[in-house]
């Protein structure tokens, strides 16, 4: 038996944007593109969802990416007509009508065939010159701009995994050497913050992940086992590590600017704390202690298809939202609320209904919490057990994950709540429980609120 201790009256932080995602559900039918699919985050209070790998591969041909915007790179970046913002700004006024802000990513898409041949992943010719092709992006969404908008987007990422491969010649996103994108970095990030100073973030640069520093847990002081494995020792993971440290190292050097720091994982729950961890006294002993850190790109269940819409799933990303609540990190971003997948990856819509999935039922769970706003003191303690409460007034929730062993829960309430189950076969379905004592089985979630 677990005993769970819930005070709804001692606020003790914010509840974080832990359920924002990756690739925004729409579709494209014949004459229009479609955003309804978007209600399901709007349902879920999502507050963002980042634009990369979006419309497929190199972007559709349409979105985002720095080549679709602006198609000859020996072109006029002061003129409005060397622009094609059309697909992108369909795309970004669709999320902004259902309330969802992009997180745009200044780059391109990975190009997974580049062993075959590589188009859009060497590094700029240029580098001032792009960095005034995204400082006419940012004003286009920003300022008005060539028949723009005012969207007032916040977050703007320099780039992605550009040390996806430690062999250049075999990486997917940046042909380079680490030293030449720290200068993209360094050009780039300069003169965004030149010309529009706080009113917008500037980081990147979606780290692929730190696997390799559990191959020496001691080297990177680090109090946890030794992992054995391609996935932690290899000399790409080891790559990554130095790519993170070397990266630090050249900002700080250079005076660049940076508002966050992304990174990717998709590690699972047991060591991803201790990558954040990790992230976090990197930034804090080399001064940047005080920048937002978000784990922009996660997944549980992509390497097994088996797991997709099972009880494991839905419990395991729900785990990692209320671990990281916990963590110095900022944000996460679930890869991803793409609609109409059959993508690994796709854990939002059952690809064979199109309908949403229990795994976006987890995320809609948590989006109660968000919602609320006020984190409140909770108390558990039990292996494989998480729990968050918050509360808004009188509006009162909790959400557990249970990913260890069936376990009775003891909780003291006060009458009005009711308990919504989610696991493979009920979508947050309301039950008959007895919300102050129940029995919670293994990969289960259970959300318990009086609203």
């Amino acid at each position: 038996m677990v005993n769970i201790s819930v005070d709804f009256d001692k606020t003790v932080g914010r509840i974080k944007p832990m359920h924002a995602v990756g690739q925004p559900p729409f579709t494209g039918g014949f004459n229009k593109l479609d955003f309804s699919p978007v209600q399901v985050l709007k349902d879920a209070h999502i507050p963002y969802s980042r634009l990369h790998d979006v419309g497929g591969p190199f972007g559709g041909n349409r979105y985002v990416d720095i080549p679709n915007i602006f198609r000859d790179f020996d072109a006029d970046e002061n003129d409005p007509e060397s622009y094609d913002f059309a697909f992108t700004d369909e795309l970004i006024k669709g999320l902004m009508e259902y309330g969802v802000e992009p997180y745009f990513r200044l780059g391109v898409t990975i190009e997974n065939q580049s062993h075959i041949k590589a188009y859009r992943i060497y590094p700029p010719k240029d580098y001032a010159k792009w960095a005034r092709i995204c400082e006419h992006i940012v004003r286009h969404y920003n300022e008005g701009w060539a028949n723009g908008f005012h969207f007032g987007i916040k977050y703007w990422e320099i780039w992605n995994e550009p040390e996806n491969r430690d062999d250049p010649n075999l990486n997917q996103m940046w042909r380079g050497t680490a030293e030449q994108f720290y200068e993209l970095y360094d050009v780039a990030s300069k003169h965004l913050k030149a010309c529009f100073g706080d009113k917008i973030k500037v980081g990147g640069y979606a780290a692929c992940g730190f696997y390799g520093i559990f191959a020496d847990p001691e080297k990177y002081g680090l109090s946890v086992e030794r992992r054995e494995g391609e996935r932690y020792t290899s000399s790409k993971e080891e790559y990554r590590v130095n790519f993170f440290l070397g990266f630090i190292k050249y900002i700080k050097e250079h005076g660049s600017p940076i508002d966050f720091f992304s990174w990717h994982t998709y590690g699972c729950v047991d060591i991803v704390p201790t990558e954040a961890d990790f992230v976090d006294r990197v930034l804090t002993e080399n001064g940047y202690g005080h920048i937002e850190t978000h784990l922009n790109e996660w997944n549980l269940s992509h390497s097994k298809q088996l797991n997709r819409g099972t009880s494991f799933a839905s419990a395991n990303v729900m785990a990692m939202m209320l671990a990281m609540q916990h963590k110095k990190t900022d944000m996460l971003m679930y890869y991803d609320a793409r609609y109409v997948c059959l993508s690994a990856y796709g854990g939002f819509f059952d690809p064979n209904t199109y309908q949403p999935s229990n795994v976006y039922y987890a995320f809609r769970a948590f989006g109660d919490l968000y919602a609320l706003g006020n984190e409140v003191e909770c108390t558990c303690e039990a292996d494989g057990l998480y729990a968050l409460a918050a509360a808004d007034g009188e509006k009162r929730a909790i959400v557990l994950s249970n990913l260890g062993a069936d376990t009775e829960i003891k909780l003291a309430l006060p009458s009005g709540f009711s308990v919504y189950l989610l696991d493979c076969d009920n979508m947050l379905t309301k039950t008959e429980w007895d919300p102050n004592a129940f029995t919670l089985r293994e990969n289960t979630v259970v959300l318990i609120r009086n609203f």
